[in-house]
């Protein structure tokens, strides 16, 4: 779904083309298309998200049609398509972690946070979502929180409140 809030006008630096010339070179002539992945988490980490205008420029760069950038980035789950948080809240939304409460840990963060799952809070901090199996089903419920993809098992309320104090306190130091 390529449902945007916010798409600003996209022009890549010269340092984000000479990093994706190095991932282009890497690959036979012809088959830059290989590069795509590559390129779209640069793009990423550069920009924080990929509007389509940032994904019909990587089309543009690559050679290659806009769908095929727009089937990639909707595909893998670790590309955002909206503005997110500065954290990432990711809940393990599987049988195995719902039967044991994570429908009921992502009801409490919605109201902790005070934004439905994929918005962002009005300070720019904290968004959540429901994601696919963690691999953790003996310690459900589960989340992990990006950017640096930490993970933390057998959850409560109380641990997720305890979670995002701690979030919101390293925000205010850096």
């Amino acid at each position: 779904m390529l449902s945007v809030k916010e798409n600003k006008i996209v022009d890549f630096s010269t340092p984000l083309l000479e990093k994706f010339a190095e991932v282009v070179a890497r690959y036979p002539k012809g088959r830059q298309k290989s590069a795509l992945l590559p390129i779209l988490h640069l793009v990423q980490a550069e920009y924080g998200w990929l509007s389509v205008d940032a994904m019909d420029k990587v089309a543009a760069y690559l050679d290659i049609r806009p769908i095929e950038v727009y089937e990639v980035a909707t595909f893998y789950t670790m590309f955002f398509l909206q503005p997110k948080g500065k954290y990432v809240l990711e809940v393990c939304r599987t049988g195995p972690c719902c039967l044991v409460g994570a429908e009921r840990i992502m009801q409490h963060m919605e109201d902790k946070l005070g934004v439905k799952e994929g918005e962002v809070t009005a300070d720019g901090l904290f968004s959540w979502r429901g994601v696919e199996c963690l691999a953790a089903c003996g310690y459900a419920p589960v989340l992990q929180i990006g950017p640096e993809y930490t993970f933390y098992e057998n959850l409560t309320e109380e641990k997720v409140d305890q979670l995002i104090d701690e979030l919101k306190q390293k925000a205010q130091t850096k």
